[in-house]
């Protein structure tokens, strides 16, 4: 499950990927647009900086923007850098390996094959899927419930 803090921080990517203008993003008009709360934002966007997927700029003008192209910033990292490792169970997480307490030994474990395939799946889905990726879907669906309303 997406934390809050992953879930803020893909609608605040969004958002200055759909920022038109040529200049920074202010941090309130971030928090305005999606709905988040300032403080929780500033403390992500931060965050964000820190792992190089988002600038600042101080001062007049200053606010935040993207650091790299919408197109190079997968949904599969944003995920990893704000909440750690994909895997359902840490005995399959290639970062952050932990073993189970109950288990039998992993080599005797159907249950870690499986979620090793079900990792597997999921991060080759989470890291093909781009920010980019995801306006275009959002475009399409916006695309198609107005002309599922204009048919009515």
């Amino acid at each position: 499950m997406l934390s809050k803090k992953t879930k803020y921080a893909i609608s605040a990517l969004r958002i200055l990927a759909r920022h038109a203008h040529p200049e920074p993003m202010l941090i309130s008009d971030i928090a305005q647009k999606g709905d988040i709360p300032k403080k929780f934002l500033e403390l992500i966007l931060l965050e964000l900086k820190k792992h190089h997927i988002l600038e600042s700029k101080k001062g007049q003008g200053g606010g935040y923007f993207l650091k790299i192209n919408p197109e190079e910033i997968s949904i599969g990292q944003i995920i990893r850098k704000l909440s750690g490792p994909i895997g359902m169970v840490s005995c399959v997480n290639r970062d952050g390996y932990l073993p189970c307490d109950e288990c039998p030994g992993e080599d005797l474990c159907g249950l870690r094959e499986i979620m090793t395939n079900v990792l597997d799946a999921t991060c080759q889905i989470l890291d093909n899927e781009t920010l980019a990726d995801l306006l275009v879907r959002e475009d399409r669906l916006l695309q198609e419930k107005r002309d599922y309303m204009f048919h009515i």
